[in-house]
């Protein structure tokens, strides 16, 4: 089992920055892959960015490249998204997730978050 628990969500003005951490649990957190998804209200959950066991690679979704920018730090058991030149449309619950083989699709973690909101203003 690993247990994640995010954190760093809140309100920011269109423009602004956020920076999201998610604190691990459990098994070893570095055989894992690592991904942030987000979920708006009535939408279906979005991935945002994922990097691998290794930190060595990173991979994101369309919408936030550029301007997310995932990493981690496997002696913390953490990883992180810094959110910058947030938008309105930005605005979701943001989850972080573990998995063996995670990339961009939901059904390849194992393990999830209790999620962190993200409120952008315009």
């Amino acid at each position: 089992q690993v247990q994640l628990v995010e954190s760093g969500g809140g309100l920011v003005q269109a423009g602004g920055s956020l920076k999201l951490s998610c604190a691990a649990s459990g098994r070893t957190f570095s055989d894992y892959n690592m991904g942030w998804f987000r979920q708006a209200p009535g939408k279906e959950r979005e991935f945002v960015a994922q990097i691998s066991w290794s930190g060595h690679s990173t991979y994101y979704g369309d919408s936030v490249k550029g301007r997310f920018t995932i990493s981690r730090d496997n002696t913390k058991n953490t990883v992180y998204l810094q959110m910058n030149s947030l938008k309105p449309e930005d605005t979701a619950l943001y989850y972080c997730a573990a998995g063996l083989h995670g990339n961009n699709f939901a059904r390849r973690y194992d393990y999830w978050g209790q999620g962190t909101q993200v409120t952008v203003s315009s």
